[in-house]
């Protein structure tokens, strides 16, 4: 015969379930709670886009259409002047800071309580820097000029100094920071330094030109560079030292540019690599290859609402942020929207990255030269 609960026990059955629940989701907090996908945007990020005197880090909610968050104030000015132009963005989850740079000085601040932790100057100004992935060090150029700083990251106190004479400008840390890669105005060749080490260990090219933006794959074997007077790229081996391709832009010409004086300057590559996509500022477009061939091959033309000088990418793959502002979605190459500030004026920058946060702390975090993030 088949036994049954008491009818006693049949009341207090759905209070003992409530309890329990409310036990298991107590105990488990962490594991359910989900992370906050963010867009930091470093403005003045475009040396000619001051006009209404906006500064600091914008911030935006990736997850919820890109919604305008809040901005984090940066560098006091009080005597009205227009404010630097920002040169530089890049943050590290394991120390928890945020890093800014203008042609003058270097701000670090806390990604948690926002709060400036130092603000230094250094020999030459400064220029776009680049961290290791631990958080340590920090290789910074001088304002194009003949060296580079190695700093402490935490201190901002300078470990070393390179000497490349080459017109000190772009600088990537690759994604496990053995080799920090150091492009100067003036030298159609692309430094390595080892990371750890901080010294130069070789060179790339040289290239048919002047080293402008420039970003590398995953592996750390391709580089992908733009050079003076080329509407396109160059591809360089990161292992030989030997240039391997160049590809220019088909169906387009050249002209002139309001910014940077050469028609393309912007490459980055998508996460996983498949594609990559090249800055037209003389069209006001952007122009995307398909990368899972060598060369690439040109696929298809985005129209921007300015003169593009820089595109990266959200880390799932998902968005395209070029520098005139618009956000693209990666798979359709459709634009999104324009993002614009609280004040719904449009936002324009060089110098942006995503941070992801989880239970208030950062966890992750992206890069302003759209690495390439296969290393399979």
């Amino acid at each position: 015969m088949r036994s049954y609960p008491s009818a006693a026990l049949r009341r207090t059955l759905p209070a003992a379930l409530f309890i329990l629940l409310a036990l298991a989701r107590a105990s488990a907090p962490l594991a359910a709670e989900a992370e906050r996908h963010l867009l930091y945007v470093g403005e003045p990020g475009i040396r000619d886009y001051v006009e209404w005197g906006g500064e600091g880090v914008l911030v935006y909610d990736i997850d919820k259409g890109h919604r305008w968050v809040k901005r984090i104030p940066t560098f006091a000015r009080k005597d009205g002047s227009h404010p630097e132009a920002v040169k530089g963005i890049c943050a590290s989850a394991e120390t928890g800071r945020l890093y800014v740079s203008t042609p003058t000085r270097l701000l670090c601040l806390d990604l948690v309580t926002e709060k400036p932790l130092w603000e230094k100057t250094y020999e030459g100004g400064c220029d776009r820097m680049s961290i290791t992935p631990d958080g340590k060090l920090l290789y910074l150029p001088s304002l194009e000029g003949p060296h580079w700083h190695v700093v402490d990251a935490l201190t901002g106190e300078v470990l070393a100094k390179l000497q490349l004479n080459s017109g000190s400008h772009n600088t990537v840390v690759g994604l496990d920071g053995s080799r920090a890669y150091l492009a100067g105005l003036k030298s159609p060749v692309l430094s390595i330094a080892d990371g750890p080490g901080r010294k130069v260990v070789g060179t790339v090219g040289p290239f048919s030109n002047v080293v402008r933006p420039f970003t590398v794959n995953g592996k750390q074997t391709l580089c992908f560079v733009n050079v003076n007077e080329l509407l396109g790229f160059e591809i360089g081996d990161l292992k030989t030292g030997k240039v391997l391709h160049r590809v220019e832009v088909q169906g387009y010409r050249p002209g002139p540019v309001k910014r940077h004086g050469c028609p393309s300057h912007g490459v980055g590559l998508t996460p996983d690599e498949k594609e990559l996509w090249l800055s037209d500022g003389a069209n006001s477009a952007v122009h995307v290859f398909d990368a899972t061939r060598m060369p690439p091959k040109q696929m298809t033309s985005i129209s921007l609402r300015d003169q593009p000088g820089w595109v990266t990418f959200s880390l799932d793959g998902r968005y395209a942020y070029p520098s005139t502002g618009e956000v693209i979605g990666v798979r359709t190459h459709k634009i999104v929207l324009a993002l614009q500030d609280e004040m719904s004026r449009p936002v324009q920058s060089e110098k942006l990255m995503e941070i992801d946060f989880r239970g208030g702390k950062p966890v992750r975090t992206g890069d302003q030269f759209g690495l390439g993030r296969t290393t399979d």
